[in-house]
């Protein structure tokens, strides 16, 4: 320590000569460390908007899909009660004959209406969360399900509005008697083969002149065959 106290202290006028040397080196030590402590903050502040980025893009992200999620099922909703609509005709015979245009495929109106029906029900996902990120399709089943809605509201107000007027008044007579015969039919007070020959002579008046749902002649069928099981197990 004296050595360099000494050599400091005789050699002190070498501060002239290499000071401004010294004093760049030094400069520039501090100039890098400064850049490297700015690219390092640069580098900080990159990765931290870059999460945020991804958060933000996350977040969306699932604020589309849950407002897919409920377009979807927005859809297959208007369709669960289209269908029960239409299916309130189909499993009520009696009620259906008030309205035959409902199943008169001479009518353009029903015509459509049972068309678009089965284009919804074509398109109607077994799993709605298939249709997840697939906008087209999601659009495509949801114009077919609003095409259907609107077709059957149509279809069911003029078969309302018309009721037997479609018909000629041989048609509309033969009309009423299937009615009636079909009422008895789905009588439980009446006998199973009072039943039973009811049912079939309302399908020989409806013959030719209307084709009946199959969904409401097999209900019907399967009440008149459990009767008819029933009592010949009765004693």
């Amino acid at each position: 320590m004296d050595a360099l106290l000494e050599f400091a202290g005789n050699y002190w006028w070498l501060v002239f000569v290499f000071g401004g040397s010294i004093g760049g080196v030094a400069k520039g030590i501090s100039a890098a460390n400064q850049r490297r402590a700015e690219r390092r903050q640069e580098r900080f502040r990159i990765k931290q908007e870059t999460k945020v980025a991804v958060a933000q893009a996350n977040a969306r992200q699932y604020k589309d899909r849950q407002a897919q999620k409920r377009d979807i099922a927005g859809a297959l909703d208007e369709h669960r009660q289209t269908d029960a609509r239409w299916f309130a005709y189909e499993t009520d015979l009696v009620t259906l004959l008030d309205y035959p245009m409902m199943i008169d495929l001479r009518e353009p109106l029903t015509v459509e209406f049972h068309k678009t029906k089965r284009r919804a029900d074509l398109l109607k996902p077994d799993d709605p969360d298939a249709l997840l990120d697939d906008l087209d399709a999601q659009a495509e089943y949801r114009d077919a399900v609003h095409a259907y809605a609107i077709a059957f509201d149509v279809a069911e107000t003029e078969a309302k509005r018309r009721r037997h007027g479609g018909f000629d008044p041989r048609e509309q007579e033969r009309l009423t008697r299937a009615q009636h015969l079909l009422r008895l039919a789905f009588d439980d007070g009446a006998t199973a083969q009072e039943r039973q020959a009811a049912y079939k002579r309302a399908r020989k008046e409806l013959d030719g002149l209307i084709v009946m749902p199959q969904i409401g002649l097999q209900r019907l069928e399967a009440q008149i065959a459990g009767q008819l099981e029933r009592g010949m197990s009765e004693p």
